[in-house]
C-alpha cells in the first residue's frame, strides 16, 4: 500500500483562484478545438467536405485513446525534485501555445486532402500538449483537497475558470474577430480573422499555465511520492487496465460517454442553427456565448451546495434529467411553431436564457463529475495499493474529448444527410434543409442525454464510502511507517 504524506495546509482562497486559473488554458483550447469552430472553419471556409472534417476531428481524438492514459500513468509514477505533476505542467506551456497558433496558419495552395492531413497532425499534437498540462493539473485536486466536500469546491473553481474562458473566448471570437461589418464582410468565412484569433489564444495559454504551475509549486512537499521502482511496459498497461476497470469509474465514463456525445452533436450544430435557423449574424452569436460567464458564476457556488445537500450522485441525476428537456426546448419550439419570429428581441432573449440554463447545468455537472472521479482515486488506491489520479483524470478527460469528436462525426453525417451546402451564406439555404437538420438533431440528443441519466443509477461511492476509503489508506500508511 502506498503511504500517504502529511495532510496539506488548508486551501486558501488565493490558492484556489490561482490553481483554477490554469483551467483558462483548457477553456481556450476547448474553443480552438471545438467542433463548432473547426467544422465551420474547415468546411465552410476551406471547403473540406463536412464528413471529412467530422472524421478528422474524431481521428485526432482517437489518438488520445492511447496517449492520454499514458500521460496520466507517466505522471502518476514520475519522480523528480519537483514532484510528479509539475514537470509536465511547466513543459507543456510553450508547445501548447505554439500549436494553438499554427493550427490556423496552414500554408496556402494546399489541396483539400493535404489540408486535411495537416489539420489532423496539428490537432493531435495540440491535444497532446494540452493534455500534458490538464491531466497532471487536474490530478493534483484529490491531494490538494482530500475532504469529500472541499474537493467539490476546488473543482468548482477549476470549472469556473474553464467555462468562463470558454464564454469569453467565444464572445471575443464572434464579436471581435469574426464580426460581420464593412471591415469584414465575410464574417465567419474570413480565414485571416481565425489566424489573428489563434495568435491571441496562444498568449493566453502560455501565461495561464505558467501562473498556475508556479502558484501550486509550494504544495509539492505535501504531495504523494511514488516508490522508486521501474515498471515494465506490461506493468504499465496492466495498471492502466486495472484503473479503467474500477466499477465506479466505469459508471462515470459510460454516463459521460452518452451525455458527452449529445453535447458534441449540439456543439457542432450550434453555429449552423444560429446562422441558418435563427437568422443571427456572427456578431450576435458572441453575446449569447457570454451567457456562459453568468452560468459559471452560478455554477461555482451552486454545484458544491447541491452536491453537499443531495449527495453527488443524486445531484447529477437531477441535473442531467433537467438538461434532457431544456436542451430540446428552443429547436423543438421552432418546429411546432411557437417560437417568436427571427429578428425579434424576444427570440434573442429566449436564446440567451437557453444558453445560460444549458451552460449552468453543464458546468455544475462537470464540477460534480470531476469530484466523483476524484473520489474514485481513494477507492482505486484501496483496491490496488497505488495512487492513480493521473490515469483517472486522463480517463475522465478522454471520454469528454472522445465524445465531442464522436458527436462531431455524427453531426457531420447529419449535415451531409440533409444536403447542407458548403460556403453557405446565411439566408440563402433552403429552409426545408435546415428544418430536416433540426428534425434529425432532436431524437439524437434525446437518446444520448437520456441514456446518461439511466447509467448514473449504478454509481456507488457516497460520503460514507469515501470516508471509509480515506480511513483505510491512513491506517495502511501508519502500519507501513511503524513496520
Amino acid at each position: 500500500m502506498s503511504p500517504l504524506v502529511s495532510t496539506p495546509p488548508p486551501l486558501g482562497f488565493p490558492l484556489k483562484i490561482t490553481y483554477g486559473l490554469g483551467s483558462v488554458a483548457y477553456g481556450v483550447a476547448y474553443v480552438i478545438l471545438s467542433s463548432a469552430v473547426l467544422q465551420i472553419y474547415f468546411n465552410q471556409v476551406l471547403g473540406i467536405p463536412a464528413v471529412w472534417v467530422g472524421a478528422a476531428i474524431l481521428v485526432s481524438l482517437l489518438a488520445d485513446l492511447i496517449l492520454d492514459p499514458l500521460i496520466g500513468q507517466w505522471s502518476d509514477h514520475f519522480r523528480s525534485r519537483w514532484g510528479r505533476r509539475h514537470p509536465f505542467m511547466y513543459a507543456s506551456a510553450i508547445p501548447a501555445a505554439a500549436l494553438s497558433y499554427f493550427l490556423w496558419h496552414a500554408p496556402r495552395g494546399l489541396q483539400p486532402t493535404e489540408l486535411l492531413g495537416l489539420a489532423v497532425v496539428t490537432m493531435i499534437a495540440l491535444r497532446v500538449a494540452v493534455a500534458s498540462y490538464e491531466i497532471p493539473s487536474a490530478a493534483l485536486a484529490p491531494e490538494l483537497a482530500p475532504d469529500y466536500d472541499q474537493r467539490t469546491s476546488l473543482m468548482a473553481f477549476r470549472s469556473f475558470f474553464a467555462f468562463g474562458a470558454i464564454g469569453v473566448m467565444q464572445l471575443v471570437l464572434y464579436t471581435v474577430f469574426l464580426r460581420q461589418d464593412a471591415a469584414n464582410p465575410l464574417g465567419v468565412l474570413n480565414p485571416e480573422r481565425y489566424a489573428q484569433f489563434g495568435a491571441m489564444a496562444a498568449i493566453l495559454i502560455v501565461v495561464c499555465i505558467l501562473v498556475s504551475a508556479v502558484a501550486t509549486h509550494s504544495r509539492i512537499p505535501y504531495l504523494h511520492k511514488p516508490p522508486a521502482k521501474r515498471a515494465t511496459v506490461a506493468d504499465t498497461f496492466r495498471q492502466i487496465a486495472s484503473t479503467f476497470a474500477n466499477p465506479a469509474l466505469v459508471v462515470v465514463m459510460a454516463s459521460s460517454l452518452l451525455g458527452g456525445t449529445g453535447v458534441g452533436i449540439t456543439t457542432t450544430l450550434s453555429n449552423y442553427f444560429y446562422l441558418h435557423l435563427w437568422g443571427l449574424k456572427s456578431q450576435a452569436i458572441g453575446p449569447l456565448a457570454a451567457g456562459g460567464l453568468l452560468a459559471s458564476v452560478v455554477g461555482v457556488f451552486l454545484a458544491p451546495f447541491l452536491a453537499k445537500r443531495f449527495g453527488k450522485k443524486q445531484a447529477m441525476i437531477g441535473l442531467f434529467s433537467t438538461s434532457v428537456f431544456t436542451s430540446m426546448l428552443p429547436i423543438g419550439g421552432r418546429l411546432i411553431g411557437i417560437m417568436p419570429p427571427n429578428g425579434s428581441g424576444l427570440l434573442y432573449g429566449l436564446l440567451f436564457g437557453d444558453v445560460v440554463i444549458t451552460a449552468a447545468l453543464g458546468l455544475m455537472g462537470f464540477v460534480i463529475i470531476a469530484s466523483m472521479v476524484a473520489d474514485v482515486a481513494e477507492d482505486q488506491a484501496v483496491k490496488s495499493g497505488a495512487r492513480s489520479e493521473g490515469v483517472l483524470f486522463a480517463a475522465n478527460g478522454l471520454v469528454g474529448k472522445f465524445t465531442l469528436g464522436l458527436g462531431a462525426f455524427i453531426a457531420g453525417i447529419l449535415i451531409s444527410a440533409v444536403g447542407f451546402p458548403v460556403h453557405a451564406v446565411p439566408g440563402t439555404v433552403d429552409p426545408d434543409i435546415v428544418r430536416r437538420l433540426a428534425m434529425f438533431y432532436l431524437p439524437c440528443v434525446l437518446i444520448f442525454n437520456g441514456g446518461s441519466v439511466v447509467v448514473l443509477q449504478f454509481y456507488r461511492i457516497d460520503r460514507a464510502a469515501h470516508e471509509s476509503n480515506i480511513a483505510r489508506l491512513r491506517e495502511a500508511a501508519a502500519a507501513e511507517k511503524a513496520g
